[in-house]
């Protein structure tokens, strides 16, 4: 299976050049779309200095400034599925999301459609640092979406996920709408709408390596307000998949 992952990045260029020789140690056939938003810090520098040296396995799309983690993801998986990409992963530049469980994960989408990498799932953790104030508030935030969409899942928020090329193509990605880390949730509800099979894959979330983190509670408190957009947004899809069902 051939598999391109797709990472955003902005200011990650201490992190980015470990990512990438981690991920071509994998068992696995890689290769590796890193999509910069024109970092102040030379990401996207590094990036092409990483693209000489693993010629035809990594490939930079340079942005010409912060745009959003949608059209990067949205971006990333036109260009991999016309690349011919078998399976698309999404992954975190940070370190927050340990190389080595994607091989876990290949082997789980054989009888999948997507495949999350889950905190909350039996062998799933978080990092021990994390303070009580944030471990409740990740978790909060998992119970409230999942709740209110009715989704069968663990983990709606994570930005670890491995598609299959006919998942994606099979949905219409362009009625996403939602920015921000909401953009993951909404990805997760579409595929849920159209009856994709899901599986999750524990995984120990652990505090990124270098630079600064991107969350906030201000995004936080954003994405939870924005979960009834999401819901609202597909009462059509819900509709259909109700009446194929019945």
């Amino acid at each position: 299976m051939q598999i391109t992952i797709i990472i955003p990045t902005y200011n990650e260029a201490e992190n980015l050049p470990k990512l990438v020789s981690a991920l071509f140690m994998l068992p696995l056939e890689i290769s590796v779309l890193i999509v910069d938003d024109n970092s102040p810090d030379g990401t996207g520098r590094v990036a092409e200095e990483l693209a000489a040296a693993y010629p035809g396995r990594l490939t930079v799309l340079h942005r010409p400034g912060k745009q959003g983690l949608r059209s990067a993801y949205l971006e990333g998986f036109r260009m991999a599925l016309q690349g011919g990409a078998e399976a698309i992963a999404q992954m975190d530049a940070d370190f927050s999301h340990d190389p080595q469980t994607l091989v876990a994960m290949a082997e789980r989408l054989s009888a999948c459609d997507v495949v999350l990498g889950s905190r909350y799932v039996p062998g799933g953790s978080l990092d021990e640092r994390w303070s009580p104030w944030r471990r409740a508030l990740s978790a909060f935030g998992n119970f409230y979406a999942r709740t209110i969409l009715g989704l069968p899942l663990r983990d709606v928020t994570t930005g670890f996920r491995l598609w299959r090329r006919e998942t994606l193509l099979a949905m219409p990605l362009e009625r996403i709408r939602a920015n921000g880390y909401i953009f993951l949730v909404e990805m997760a509800y579409l595929a849920h709408c159209l009856d994709f099979r899901f599986g999750e894959v524990p995984i120990h979330f652990a505090e990124r390596r270098a630079g600064k983190s991107k969350m906030s509670l201000r995004i936080q408190v954003e994405a939870a307000l924005r979960v009834w957009q999401v819901w609202w947004g597909y009462r059509d899809l819900r509709r259909l998949g109700r009446a194929g069902r019945a």
